[in-house]
């Protein structure tokens, strides 16, 4: 008897430190077949490429270059026409996470959302809606932290729920220690906890010439008493203008700046990722945006809110002399991705029986 098809979808940056550690262990114990689809959402070769070659991740089985979410979906649509997956795994909340969970739906096969749960309250972000819609569509919910699992019994989808840990720190700690060997601080002529690393690609930040000219501007402040490095997301560096005393860099592959990240004295991001690592590595984190849908780092770890304000970003100097030591959330402990892989043989197992 052909043992059950689990396909993973993933499209971007952050979608492979989450998937990597669930494809793993389900490999590892054997007990279902696995695929990986690309959806090409991040097609820039130092944004795709690099990462499949530090995770536990195969090539991708099928590479589908849809550079939209409409192309996306419709391609999904016949792949899962062809594959007949008894399962189709999603993770985080980008376009290709809505994708996967849309086309899926449609041809009636169940959904696991890995990293259910996340809400920000802000429906102007394309995240907050993808994420809410999947979540809708998943009949498996893993989730990373209490605030989720108190998200989800609100939206009255409690019986989906299985509390995991999160995954993506289970792809930190796998990597740390060869990450912290590189001393990628070296290569930029930088000192160990002597720097701030910047990480920014928000629409509502880079696109807005405005508060982008302003950002960089109170980075150019902090850079006269801390070198700050910025490696630039292909989105940014199209929008950036004119001289700065930052250290500007391509976009680095995940294990050069997991280096760069753990010895930085502060780090500066928009991201929700980035949120969540330098909590687990007790970095202080300052996040330019008016709201998170990981508060957990704020309650518990070293994460601070700005809001949309870059002219606070010249406070860092104060707030780093003062700085929140916080504490790892339950369950982000480097082994969600086995509860996760549980969790899906559990569904997959019971669905087929």
């Amino acid at each position: 008897m052909p043992r059950p098809l689990v396909v993973h979808v993933v499209g971007a940056r952050p979608n492979y430190m989450k998937v990597a550690p669930v494809y793993a262990e389900l490999e590892r114990l054997g007990n279902v077949e696995q695929r990986l689809i690309h959806t090409g959402q991040h097609y820039d070769a130092l944004m795709k490429d690099v990462f499949f070659a530090e995770l536990p991740l195969p090539r991708p089985h099928v590479e589908l270059g849809a550079h939209t979410t409409e192309d996306a979906l419709a391609d999904l649509e016949r792949v899962f026409g062809e594959q007949q997956p008894d399962l189709v795994v999603v993770a985080g909340d980008v376009n290709s996470t809505l994708a996967g969970a849309v086309a899926a739906s449609k041809c009636g096969i169940p959904v696991c959302h890995i990293e259910s749960g996340l809400r920000s309250g802000d429906w102007s972000m394309p995240e907050e809606r993808n994420r809410v819609i999947t979540d809708h569509l998943s009949t498996l919910l893993l989730t990373h932290s209490d605030d989720a699992d108190k998200s989800l019994i609100a939206e009255r989808l409690t019986d989906r729920i299985s509390f995991v840990g999160n995954t993506m720190i289970d792809t930190l700690r796998a990597n740390e220690d060869a990450a912290l060997a590189l001393e990628a601080w070296r290569e930029f002529g930088l000192e160990a906890g002597g720097y701030v690393l910047v990480t920014l690609h928000r629409p509502n930040l880079v696109d807005d010439a405005g508060l982008l000219a302003q950002t960089i501007a109170a980075l150019d402040d902090v850079a006269e008493s801390l070198p700050v490095i910025f490696p630039v997301h292909p989105r940014t560096r199209r929008n950036l203008d004119g001289s700065t005393r930052l250290l500007l860099t391509e976009p680095l592959p995940y294990r050069q700046f997991l280096s760069l990240e753990a010895q930085a004295a502060a780090v500066v991001t928009d991201s929700g990722g980035i949120q969540e690592e330098t909590t687990v590595l007790r970095i202080p984190c300052f996040t330019l945006r008016q709201n998170t849908e990981r508060p957990i780092t704020i309650e518990l770890g070293t994460n601070r809110l700005l809001g949309l304000e870059p002219e606070r970003l010249r406070e860092l100097p104060t707030l780093l002399a003062n700085p929140k030591h916080g504490q790892i959330p339950p369950l982000w402990d480097g082994r969600a991705g086995e509860r996760a892989a549980e969790a899906i043989e559990c569904l997959v197992f019971g669905a087929t029986a």
